[in-house]
């Protein structure tokens, strides 16, 4: 009866005892998941570097003949006065590897660009159009490389082009007007 009585305290000291360290390890792993870890860089980041950010422009691949996305770095202080305006110079100016091809015709200016109601209304010179008969493919490349390009950015759902500030011109051949609101291609 006493070895009894000894061995039920023995057990129930162990129970307890198994129990502390299972809340200890809980407590412990509780603590870990809450702290912030701090990442500390192994070289110093740069005032320059800061500043940079990446954008994506989408340009021809010469091989496939498909749009392809262009990683550029810039300086975010060039994005701060219009960054619609600048990402389509960029997309202007043309890709910087050798694979890609530009889509936006020699010569073409951008007048203007803003954005309204998740709209980005862009006035481009008449070269976008004039003597482009380009057929309908390629100008929807060349509409698509566009969206594409801007609706990388959050806040833009599509696009709306004139020529010269008038409305509803169109490519020489007809087969994409600009009467529409142009949207990314699911």
């Amino acid at each position: 009866m006493k070895n009894k009585k000894i061995s039920m305290y023995l057990i129930i000291i162990l129970i307890i005892l198994i129990i502390l360290f299972v809340g200890f390890l809980i407590y412990k792993n509780t603590i870990n998941k809450n702290k912030i870890l701090e990442y500390i860089p192994e070289e110093e980041i740069t005032d320059e570097q800061l500043r940079e950010t990446i954008i994506t422009l989408y340009f021809m691949n010469m091989d496939t003949g498909e749009l392809m996305a262009e990683a550029r770095k810039i300086d975010v202080k060039e994005l701060l006065d219009n960054p619609y305006k600048k990402i389509i110079e960029l997309l202007i100016e043309g890709p910087k590897s050798e694979r890609l091809l530009k889509l936006i015709p020699e010569n073409t200016k951008l007048n203007n660009a803003e954005i309204i109601n998740n709209i980005v209304y862009l006035d481009f010179s008449s070269e976008f159009i004039n003597e482009q008969y380009l057929g309908e493919e390629q100008e929807k490349k060349i509409i698509n490389s566009i969206i594409n390009t801007l609706t990388e950015l959050n806040e833009v759902n599509g696009i709306f082009i004139t020529i010269n500030g008038e409305k509803n011109l169109e490519f020489p051949d007809n087969c994409i007007n600009f009467d529409n609101i142009f949207t990314r291609e699911k």
